[in-house]
Formats: structure tokens, C-alpha cells, sequence
């Protein structure tokens, strides 16, 4: 095990600039929805219209974003992402003027509507580049790639929620969003102009030809997984925060996220130093179940501490699944749609999150911060059923993983299916 692995990796040809590139955007993605909630809060004075415009900017990006990596696919990253950005650009300003003119509720969530609708999702893109790059036998180094991405994203959101959180503290709500926007049409358009290492344009008739390996079983187990790992996240945001405040530190909450977002970087970063041996499903299946158990914990912690021993263990588990994921999903589809299958495991994330949000409120209202977590269990029980159950459903056939370098789809169900 050693570091010179992503060294290694960010030594290829270009790669470097794209992968910064891209942490740049993603920083301004993390910042977005919590600088639209100071932004509208400072307008207004309501946490119920800030919810509905940061609502309304979350149900759209998770809409749009397979939609505009379905173009990307289609026409290549380097035609679609800047009038793309230049779009997100003009979105942001609209909203900010719609809040600066006290406009009604609804006309702002349309704002919401407009910058979540135009948001790329730069980190998916950045792994179809990584997908790209490590072909054939140099194809062993994705999970240390995509181990990669996770690090980048994970800081993403350490870093960019703290710096909105300071802008709007200071008194400078719009500064939020503002800079958030600067960050990803800035980091985006120096993405674009990253050509050499962009994955060729696949075309509407390949496109045609090969979508419908989105379909197979197993990239639906995958959607179904980050669909309750978004609600787990849903329901641990309200959670912790609850717990927090019922044991009278409210700024403990964000302590109690830092120590997970660290667990996840540390196991991160230790899963893409070493190669491993077991088949990618069979470590979902495992890292899944793991979840669920870690989650035993939550349900009687009483005190900050025993939650953050909690936390702690849940942290371990949340950057495996997704990596993993990617990997799955990256064999169980064509490459001319592979864009789109990793933005829709994020779309599928957020739909999750954003669900379950409801549901664990009515559950910490009435139970209790524990009422919450006992939804947050709920879901990576759900998750782990899943896993386990999709075991056959995530096999991909060897002829099957040539085919689809060359272009060929299996037309068989039997085939498709393991």
C-alpha cells in the first residue's frame, strides 16, 4: 500500500488537469443549495421559502442532470459544458435578482427551478474521463481512481458548506451563491478545455443502438442502492442536528459531521491504495450489510460521544459504497451512455435524500433525534437488502465486458442478466 498510487495516477497524460479542474466545480456544486438557503433566509426572514427555492433547485438538478449527460454522451463534453455553464451563469443571476426585487415565493422557486435545472455534475463527468483514460489493461486502476474521486468530493462538501456558512455569518448572504457560480462556470469551462483527455462523442445512432443497456437488472440494483444511500444521508442530516440540540450543544452538530466526513476520507483513501481481490459485488454485498450493522450503534448512543463513536463507523462505509458503485456501473453499461448512468446514480442519491428528509422529520418530531436514526437504519437496511440480493442480478459476463469495448450489445435477456 502506498500513495505513489494516485501520484501514479495523476501522472498520466492530462489527467492532473482535468481531475483539478473538475474539484474546482465540484467545490462550487457543494456550495450551491446551502448559499441558495442564506441567500433567500436573509431576503426573507423564512426558513419555509428557503426550503422551497432550495427545493425546487433540487428536484431539478436531479431531473435535468441525467437529461444534460444524456447531450454530453451524445455531442461530447467539450460542445455541451460551456453553453451548459454559460447557462448556470445566467440562472444564478437570475435568481439572485429575483430574491434582490422580494419577488413571490413561487417566482423564486422558479429561480431555484432555473439554477438546478442548468448545474452540471462536474464529478461524473471527470470519472467518465477516468473511465477513458484507463482502458483495457491499464483498467485494474479505476477503483484507484474512482477512490480518487471520492477524496475530491468528500472534501467538496467538508469545505464548501463551511465557507458558505462563514460568507453568510459575515453579513454577505449573496456572496454564497455568487462565488459558488464563479467556481463552477470557472472550473467547468477550464474542464472543457481539457480536449485530449474528453471520451469521444458517441453519436444518436450508437446512442440508440446501446442505451438500452441502462436497463439491465443490474444497473437497476445500483439505482436502487444510491437511492437509499441519498436516504440515509436525508435522514442523518436531520438526525444529528436533532441529537445535538437535544442535548443542549447545538454547535456540537458540526463536530459530529466532521468526524464522519473524516472516517470517510481516511477509508477512502485507504480502499484505493491496495487492489483487491474480491469482485466489486460481492463488496458492495459486504460493505452494505456492514452499514446496517454500524447503524445498531446510533439507536442508543446517549451521548455526543457514543454518537460520534457511531458516526465514526457509519463514515467508514458511505465512500466504499460509492466508489463501488461507480465501478459496477461503469462495467454495467455501454461506454456511449456512461455519462449518464453515473449521473443518474446521483440524481437517484438526492431523490433519496430529498424523500426521506419528510419522512425523518415526522420521525425526530415524535420520536425524538433517535426516531431519526432509526429511519437512517431503515434505509441502509433497505440498501443492504439489496446489495445482497442483487448479487447475481451485478454479475457481468466476460464476453459481455469485450462486447461492450467494441461496441456490441448482447441482445439476450440471458445474457444480460449473468
Amino acid at each position: 500500500m502506498s500513495s505513489a498510487t494516485y501520484r501514479t495516477l495523476l501522472r498520466a497524460p492530462g489527467a492532473a488537469a482535468f481531475f483539478l479542474t473538475a474539484a474546482i466545480g465540484r467545490l462550487g456544486i457543494a456550495m450551491t443549495s446551502l448559499g441558495i438557503v442564506w441567500l433567500v433566509h436573509a431576503r426573507t426572514g423564512s426558513y419555509t421559502t428557503a426550503g422551497l427555492v432550495t427545493g425546487g433547485f433540487a428536484i431539478a438538478e436531479a431531473v435535468a442532470g441525467p437529461q444534460l449527460a444524456r447531450l454530453i454522451d451524445r455531442f461530447g463534453q467539450t460542445r455541451v459544458l460551456p453553453p451548459a455553464l454559460l447557462a448556470h451563469a445566467a440562472a444564478v443571476a437570475t435568481l439572485l435578482a429575483l430574491v434582490g426585487a422580494g419577488t413571490p415565493d413561487w417566482l423564486m422557486t422558479v429561480g431555484g427551478v432555473l439554477v438546478g435545472a442548468t448545474i452540471p455534475q462536474l464529478g461524473a463527468l471527470s470519472a467518465a474521463r477516468w473511465a477513458a483514460l484507463l482502458r483495457d489493461e491499464r483498467a485494474g486502476a479505476l477503483p484507484t481512481a474512482f477512490a480518487l474521486e471520492s477524496l475530491a468530493n468528500e472534501m467538496a462538501y467538508l469545505a464548501g458548506p463551511a465557507l458558505v456558512s462563514i460568507l453568510g455569518a459575515s453579513g454577505y448572504p449573496a456572496a454564497g451563491p455568487v462565488l459558488a457560480a464563479a467556481f463552477v462556470v470557472g472550473g467547468g469551462l477550464w474542464f472543457a478545455t481539457q480536449r485530449r483527455t474528453a471520451p469521444p462523442a458517441s453519436g444518436a445512432a450508437e446512442r440508440h443502438r446501446t442505451g438500452r443497456s441502462l436497463l439491465r437488472p443490474g444497473f437497476a440494483v445500483l439505482v436502487g442502492v444510491n437511492l437509499a444511500i441519498g436516504g440515509f444521508f436525508g435522514a442523518m442530516q436531520i438526525s444529528v442536528t436533532a441529537f445535538a440540540v437535544e442535548h443542549g450543544a447545538a454547535g456540537m452538530a458540526a463536530a459530529l459531521f466532521t468526524v464522519s466526513s473524516c472516517a470517510s476520507l481516511l477509508a477512502g483513501w485507504l480502499y484505493g491504495l491496495r487492489r483487491w481481490r474480491i469482485a466489486p459485488r460481492v463488496q458492495l454485498a459486504v460493505v452494505s450489510a456492514g452499514l446496517a450493522i454500524c447503524c445498531l450503534p446510533l439507536l442508543v448512543a446517549g451521548s455526543p460521544v457514543q454518537l460520534g463513536f457511531g458516526l465514526a463507523l457509519t463514515g467508514l462505509a458511505i465512500p466504499l459504497i460509492l466508489v463501488i458503485s461507480s465501478l459496477l456501473a461503469e462495467a454495467a453499461v455501454h461506454r456511449a451512455v456512461l455519462t449518464q448512468a453515473f449521473v443518474s446514480l446521483n440524481s437517484a442519491s438526492a431523490a433519496g435524500s430529498a424523500g426521506t428528509a419528510a419522512a425523518a422529520g415526522w420521525a425526530v418530531g415524535t420520536f425524538g433525534a433517535h426516531g431519526g436514526f432509526a429511519a437512517a437504519a431503515m434505509a441502509a437496511g433497505v440498501m443492504a437488502v439489496l446489495a445482497v440480493a442483487g448479487l447475481r442480478a451485478l454479475r457481468v459476463p466476460q464476453r459481455y465486458a469485450a462486447d461492450a469495448q467494441r461496441g456490441a450489445v448482447p441482445n439476450e435477456p440471458s445474457q444480460l442478466s449473468g
